[in-house]
């Protein structure tokens, strides 16, 4: 029988437009795991950072500066 793995979603996850493109950050944990940042574009491509983080609010942290320092561009791949 497979157990069952529930994931923790963070109440920050959040959609962000910039430049007219919206990307979906999505926050998430397993038991005992620190926080997951994923990012899924309009087309459903997904960016997973490999690093995990100790908080969900560290996560959309890292976020919001690749998003301000980078550009949301850099998450937002081919249609």
């Amino acid at each position: 029988m497979e157990q069952e793995y529930l994931l923790e979603m963070s109440p920050l996850c959040r959609s962000m437009t910039d430049k007219g493109h919206t990307v979906r950050l999505e926050i998430y944990r397993g038991p005992d795991t620190g926080w997951t940042l994923e990012a899924v574009d309009a087309s459903g491509n997904s960016t997973v950072w490999d690093d995990l983080f100790p908080t969900d609010q560290a996560a959309l942290d890292e976020a919001l500066r690749t998003i301000r320092d980078e550009g949301i561009e850099v998450l937002v791949g081919s249609p």
